[in-house]
């Protein structure tokens, strides 16, 4: 499977302008992280990112329980599914455990780059070009901003790779600024 046909199966089950646009920011952010872990299998980080969240739209109750079944029917990789639905262990039915570093930077930046963009947006740049981890981490303790970003799951995705909260926002902010990564907009921040 290529990114293409990723984009068709991401486009049967999504039409939200939002959800796509996650889509695409947490498929660049993977692959901007394959690059430093495993460059030889960039591409399949990149889909693991763009179809994390299949389901979400359609069945946000059976959000990574529902997926592991429209992956299957649209004949994606065994290995792909099992990543992709990681990133709700915990937190939703699936019973796959983030184990895999691909799978941990999944769960762990999934969340936090709805928040960095959220941030981003509330700027004079509505940049990440320029946005620093200070003003992450404030807006990260002000519950109320961006409510939907769990900050549990941020926090516990950090500490499953061994990373301070710190170290997660900075790398998260600077694959946000790659060329591959949709730059946040208006609007984007409000689911």
């Amino acid at each position: 499977m290529d990114i293409t046909q990723a984009r068709e199966i991401l486009e049967k089950y999504n039409k939200e302008p939002f959800h796509l646009r996650h889509a695409e920011v947490v498929s660049g952010v993977m692959r901007h992280f394959a690059k430093q872990y495993d460059a030889d299998s960039a591409d399949k980080w990149a889909l693991v990112g763009l179809l994390h969240d299949i389901d979400f739209e359609l069945y946000p109750d059976e959000h990574c329980v529902k997926g592991e079944e429209l992956l299957c029917e649209n004949n994606v990789d065994e290995s792909i599914i099992r990543s992709c639905m990681s990133h709700g262990y915990g937190l939703t039915g699936t019973p796959h455990r983030p184990e895999h570093i691909m799978e941990k930077i999944l769960f762990a930046a999934d969340e936090l780059t709805g928040l960095i963009g959220a941030v981003a947006i509330m700027r004079p740049s509505k940049s990440v070009q320029d946005l620093e981890v200070a003003s992450v981490k404030k807006k990260f303790k002000d519950k109320k901003f961006a409510a939907g970003c769990s900050r549990d799951v941020i926090a516990q995705g950090a500490q499953a790779l061994g990373w301070t909260l710190d170290e997660l926002i900075e790398r998260t902010i600077l694959a946000m600024r790659t060329p591959e990564v949709p730059q946040p907009r208006l609007g984007a921040a409000e689911n």
